[in-house]
């Protein structure tokens, strides 16, 4: 455990400092590389022909809509031809269609779901002009959007920003920086950082084998510090060249839980700049223990369920001293094993230091759970974004019980905001659940079960909640490289992304236009721990209430099974 807290105590100082940064980048205050940047950015904007004006909200949506359909034709194109570029040493055969459109449709939505191996499906042109370059920009977009929202939700006017601007301001100022320095130490671990094309070497045991070699590092650095997760070899962060060391583990579970973090703090600043300077706004705070309080109870079930071992592999008389290794890395252990799962499910990143089809029921339960809710902490920005219904929906269940006029920062919660905050809420379990029960229904679906009864249905699960939840991570035991399973999880990543991202401005926008009123000695303070339980318990019945019928059926089944 003293692996988990060491990791916890570098985290909070880092979030920290790194929440106040993004909220200079966010206000566009003064930061210490506008100097420099400043004139970058202004290179791009006179090449691309950018005006810095601010956008209505229509202007704004319609931009970030546009820029990623643009950037979805140019990669899908690129990957249809790669066998014919530059960059391919390994002679890299073109992307299948379908695939093709799994591939980019999950990139540019932040997913990285992979229904390929990227050390055989791909050349190093694709993997740095395609996946590479999508992982800055869909990462990019996802905080402008959030930019955006919080700015509106907390201004006093109907102020919303330049898509434009902040896509590029958040990749010169935020992304870029943190990934050269991650890369640095990546490389310093031992990733390969190279265009030299693979490797076959002889073994120990006399054998020979291929060693995948390319630009890994570089790919690894905004893997996690964009919350992408797709991984450089199919076997992502499990492999040594990906993660080579603890050194590198705790650096890419940092990593993924920087930027989510670090919104909340941003946010909170936001709404307590105009009163006073504070370390860690109220109101960031509140939410950040919300989400800290669901993160730790995920990881806690997580390691107890893997420390404890399987019964079924005690029956066969093997010793469990260490735990469950299955599908596990010796040189990483229980604890960094279940703190990685945790968090890269939590902070929907999607990479994986260990298999989680291999996981114990309960084990595997936690990281589709927090996908499930997609509001512990979430993706850098949308995760913000998707807690902040809860937030609004907590305030006006609590109101309605103590007879109070629903309010958040002084503008009033009326039925026309209700109406967008449950549909955005709802379109979530529906995509998991609406596809997961076709996919069961179809011969097509079922083609891609790998395991028979409740682990089979908790593939099914799993790859819709990381499609819908724009994470990427799968129970790699379902075969999904095929058309049905291509295209349905392409479809749930695309409306998982936008729908969610669409409404939310909308309803920010709403709350943007309304009149400011004071706080009263009735108003409720969301800003209290009080709220702050409050809000939790109300994420974790609407999650139960969602998905416990389809949990019970799957890993909860599962587990009953194997202790019977």
């Amino acid at each position: 455990m003293w692996q988990i807290a060491i990791v916890c105590i570098i985290y909070l100082p880092l979030v920290i400092l790194m929440g106040h940064y993004l909220f200079h980048v966010t206000m566009h205050k003064k930061t210490w590389l506008d100097p420099v940047m400043d004139k970058v950015d202004g290179v791009i904007y006179k090449l691309c022909g950018v005006k810095q004006v601010d956008m209505t909200g229509r202007q704004y949506v319609l931009s970030l809509i546009m820029s990623n359909a643009f950037m979805v034709f140019i990669g899908y194109m690129l990957l249809r031809i790669q066998s014919f570029l530059l960059l391919n040493p390994n002679e890299i055969e073109n992307m299948e269609a379908t695939l093709s459109f799994n591939t980019i449709i999950s990139f540019m939505t932040n997913t990285n779901l992979q229904h390929y191996s990227g050390e055989s499906g791909l050349s190093y042109l694709s993997q740095m002009l395609v996946i590479i370059f999508m992982m800055f920009t869909s990462a990019a977009t996802g905080y402008a959007a959030c930019m955006a929202f919080c700015r509106r939700l907390v201004a006093k006017s109907d102020t919303l920003g330049n898509f434009y601007v902040d896509f590029v301001r958040v990749i010169t100022r935020v992304l870029m920086p943190i990934s050269i320095v991650v890369a640095i130490i990546l490389v310093w671990q031992g990733s390969p950082q190279t265009l030299s094309a693979n490797k076959t070497v002889q073994t120990i045991e006399g054998k020979m084998q291929d060693i995948a070699l390319g630009p890994v590092a570089s790919l690894e650095s905004i893997k996690h510090v964009g919350t992408n997760g797709g991984g450089f070899n199919g076997a992502n962060s499990t492999t040594p060249f990906e993660n080579p060391s603890v050194i590198s583990n705790i650096v890419e579970m940092l990593s993924m839980m920087l930027l989510p973090g670090a919104c909340v703090i941003a946010f909170g600043l936001m709404v307590a700049y105009r009163k006073k300077k504070t370390i860690v706004g109220k109101q960031g705070l509140a939410i950040f223990g919300a989400m800290s309080m669901l993160f730790l109870i995920g990881l806690v079930t997580v390691y107890i369920a893997e420390r404890a071992g399987n019964p079924l592999i005690d029956e066969l008389g093997l010793t469990q001293a260490l735990g469950s290794m299955e599908g596990k890395e010796m040189r990483f252990g229980i604890a960094q094993s279940a703190l990685f799962t945790a968090v890269t499910t939590a902070f929907t990143t999607g990479s994986v230091n260990n298999m989680h089809d291999t996981l114990t029921p309960l084990g595997g339960l936690v990281p589709m759970f927090n996908m499930m809710l997609n509001v512990v902490f979430g993706g850098k920005g949308v995760g913000l974004m998707n807690m902040m219904m809860y937030v609004l929906l907590t305030i006006f269940i609590a109101c309605l019980m103590i007879g109070r006029t629903p309010q958040f920062l002084g503008k009033k919660i009326e039925e026309k905001e209700m109406k967008l905050i449950a549909l955005c809420i709802l379109i979530h379990p529906a995509i998991i659940l609406l596809f997961s029960g076709f996919a069961v229904a179809t011969t097509a679906g079922v083609a891609g079960i790998t395991n028979p009864g409740a682990h089979g249905l908790s593939q099914v699960l799993y790859e819709f909640a990381s499609a819908s939840a724009n994470n990427g991570s799968g129970f790699e035991g379902l075969a999904d490289n095929s058309t049905f399973w291509n295209v349905s999880t392409g479809l749930a990543m695309f409306f998982g992304r936008y729908l969610t991202i669409i409404i939310q401005l909308a309803i920010a926008s709403l709350l943007a236009k309304k009149m400011l009123h004071s706080d009263s000695i009735g108003t409720l303070k969301t800003d209290t721990s009080m709220f702050t339980f409050l809000l939790v318990g109300i994420v974790l019945m609407i999650g139960a209430l969602t998905f416990l019928p389809a949990l019970a059926l799957g890993p909860i089944t599962e587990h009953l099974q194997i202790h019977s």
